[in-house]
């Protein structure tokens, strides 16, 4: 007897490793965790099952003193209750074929219609959270039975899903016993001679349906907040990107707004011009795109800062060929360049240049936005470097996007100018989207 109870606790834990082990994969935990399936994902699901409790059900065969690995009317049941009817009765026949092989016929129709009950006890839940709350501890299931304010079928379906799995070990018994276990791998005890090793099996076979259920739904939690932390920083991105618009737009509309009366021509080329950036930007909702297209961006919006500034701008581009297909964060660009000329090439008298720089280092991309101007003045040297609107938005999506894989760098020296230095990864984060 001590022998046999040792095997049924060395089955429970099997059931967890396995249930562990199995979802290593993202592409299983996305096929385990979907709620919808159609009839392939059915199939898939069965056949991952099978795969992950079959080989058991062979080495119980080939070597009969490992009976703990004896788990195919679990697996059976729990392919039933993750994916339906016919997930179910799929993988029980699959779990059973080994077992019929060997003389135990009843393992195939029992197995089936192991997966088909599962299936039951799934439809007879009221939402796919009744299954994935559903606890080892029975007292947890017990209280929610009677907790107040829980709708009646949520409430009743941990009741009768106990009763489920209880079910399906005494079905194994009787079947078992009735054919004298010759076609069927069941306990030989009976509640007069060996109550406790009865009972064990009973419990066992609860914990080896629950476990794995509990063990899954870490997973999911899991991986919904990741999908959460994901969603939240997406709506970040958003959020900091919306700030940089209505920045440009702004300072745009008071350059078009100065020009209406003294050059309407120039005025209009500018609505013009303004008219194409918005565009781009609307076309565009991503959070990367390439450094070319930031460049052609560029180009636009020093377009129409020439209409202003005339000959008292200057750009010189220092871009590297290799460095212009690699992705950038959208609109990472223009709030320095509107830096550099707001406050270092405007306040200057005989206006200045602005100087681009972009290469690729080994596995890194160095962006540098460098200007001649007036540089930071020696009363704001105490300041926070890049503290105005536009460059401290910069910042804080490079932190968003990269965490601390970034630098940003900004040196400044009064009468002599500003040098901005970005330093990125030249592959784009897991978060967010890039463009193809």
């Amino acid at each position: 007897m001590k022998d046999q109870l040792i095997t049924l606790l060395v089955k429970v834990g099997a059931i967890a490793a396995l249930s562990s082990f199995g979802v290593r994969s993202s592409a299983i935990k996305r096929m385990l965790l979907r709620e919808e399936r159609t009839l392939d994902q059915r199939v898939r699901l069965s056949l991952w099952f099978a795969g992950l409790f079959a080989p058991g059900e062979i080495i119980r065969i080939v070597a009969p003193d490992y009976r703990a690995l004896d788990l195919g009317l679990e697996g059976a049941l729990l392919a039933g209750i993750m994916g339906g009817y016919v997930s179910g009765m799929l993988a029980g026949i699959l779990l059973a074929i080994p077992a019929a092989m060997n003389g135990e016929y009843l393992a195939l129709p029992f197995y089936a219609a192991a997966g088909l009950g599962g299936g039951l006890l799934r439809d007879s839940s009221s939402s796919p959270d009744d299954v994935w709350r559903f606890s080892p501890f029975p007292d947890v299931n017990l209280y929610r039975i009677f907790e107040p304010g829980r709708e009646l079928r949520s409430a009743m379906f941990h009741a009768y899903f106990s009763i489920g799995v209880l079910v399906a070990e005494f079905l194994r018994q009787a079947l078992g016993r009735e054919f004298g276990g010759r076609h069927l791998l069941f306990t030989t005890a009976t509640w007069g001679e060996d109550p406790w090793l009865l009972f064990g099996a009973y419990l066992s076979t609860y914990f080896c349906i629950t476990i794995p259920l509990k063990v899954w739904n870490s997973t999911r939690n899991e991986a919904r907040l990741e999908e959460q932390a994901r969603l939240l920083l997406s709506a970040r991105l958003e959020t900091l990107a919306s700030q940089i618009n209505p920045h440009f737009l702004f300072n745009t509309l008071n350059s078009i707004a100065s020009l209406t009366r003294i050059d309407p021509e120039r005025a209009r080329t500018m609505v013009v011009q303004l008219a194409r950036i918005m565009r781009r930007r609307l076309r565009s909702q991503d959070h990367f795109s390439p450094l070319r297209d930031e460049m052609d961006f560029i180009d636009d919006y020093l377009a129409i800062e020439l209409e202003r500034f005339g000959d008292k701008l200057r750009v010189v581009r220092e871009i590297d060929p290799f460095a212009v297909d690699l992705p950038v964060p959208s609109m990472i660009l223009q709030p320095l360049v509107e830096n550099s000329i707001k406050h270092g090439i405007a306040e200057k008298v005989d206006g200045g240049t602005i100087t681009l720089r972009a290469r690729r280092v080994r596995d890194r991309l160095m962006i540098e936005v460098e200007d001649d101007g007036v540089g930071i003045p020696e009363a704001k040297q105490a300041d926070p470097p890049g503290s105005g609107i536009g460059v401290s938005n910069v910042r804080e999506r490079l932190l968003v996007l990269y965490g601390d894989d970034h630098d940003m760098v900004i040196t400044s020296a009064a009468g002599r100018g500003t040098r901005i230095v970005i330093e990125i990864p030249a592959q784009p984060p897991a978060t967010g989207k890039s463009t193809p």
